[in-house]
């Protein structure tokens, strides 16, 4: 699977050349090991450079009240779309990182939600996704939230974009 072969890195820079299975697999056991209950929450953003958009995907381990860590993967598409098209394509990357860890998060007993960096008001120009993409999140499964909750995207996502 394509996600398989990507580099991720954390939010310091350091990258790790295993595949995200791997990786998440290790922190759950790792984390677990030592007494901490986990929350993983899935996020994708995106952010315009002329002809070129960059994309960057986290997964953010949360430890129940002791902080959390990420992993991020980043690519860059040349390409002009609508903002509709944009936010879908986050949306996606989020669901498709969430589909290939997700066993794993099952068999460990650890909970997942998939972030939009979708605004919840319509006002904002993102809203145009908004049903759509809690529909494809809440069709396959996955706790959804939006902003404002969606720190996995609107921040994680978004600090490393």
């Amino acid at each position: 699977m394509e996600t398989q072969q990507e580099v991720w890195q954390n939010m310091k820079g350091i990258f790790f050349r295993k595949p995200i299975t791997q990786l998440v697999e290790e922190a759950i056991i790792r984390e677990q090991a030592n007494g901490h209950r986990l929350k993983v929450c899935v996020g994708s953003d995106s952010h315009v450079y002329g002809d070129a958009i960059s994309y960057a995907t986290a997964i953010v381990f949360v430890r129940e009240g002791k902080g959390a860590f990420t992993f991020i993967r980043k690519d860059r598409q040349i390409q002009k779309i609508s903002i509709k098209e944009r936010m879908l394509n986050e949306v996606n990357r989020s669901v498709e990182i969430a589909y290939a860890i997700c066993a794993i998060l099952d068999a460990y007993g650890v909970g997942m939600e998939v972030h939009a960096d979708i605004n919840t008001d319509p006002d904002f120009k993102s809203n145009t996704a908004l049903k759509d993409a809690m529909g494809y999140i809440l069709g396959m499964g996955y706790v959804f939230k939006a902003k404002p909750y969606a720190f996995a995207s609107s921040n994680c996502a978004d600090m490393m974009v």
